[in-house]
């Protein structure tokens, strides 16, 4: 069975994830929003169902598919060690930014006077 993270690396299945955030959706509806065939969507709806992101309910002949945002707790708990070097960065590209509009009104005051 493949991680949690070899599920997500495809840009297909984090689509139909996204689609199902919105709400639950029929395999047919999914097929039509991403263009691709009613064996592929299978293919992807079961990948996402073993690794327990999704959940099928059965209503007559339909089926609705569900996201189960649990298992994403563990993509955020990893996530998180990294968090730090992503603040970092943008607080270091805030400062900068901050130091260019500064040195901007600078510039334009020292315009203005002369």
């Amino acid at each position: 069975m493949p991680t949690i993270f070899e599920v997500l690396a495809d840009p297909t299945r984090r689509h139909i994830l996204d689609l199902l955030r919105e709400r639950p959706r029929l395999v047919g509806e999914l097929v039509d929003q991403l263009k691709i065939s009613q064996p592929l969507m299978s293919k992807h709806l079961r990948v996402l169902r073993e690794a327990g992101l999704v959940h099928v309910r059965q209503d007559a002949q339909r089926r609705w598919y569900e996201l189960r945002p649990e298992p994403l707790a563990e993509v955020d708990t990893w996530l998180a060690s990294y968090r730090h070097l992503w603040e970092a960065r943008m607080d270091r590209l805030d400062d900068y930014l901050q130091k260019l509009q500064e040195e901007e009104q600078k510039h334009d005051q020292d315009q203005t006077h002369r």
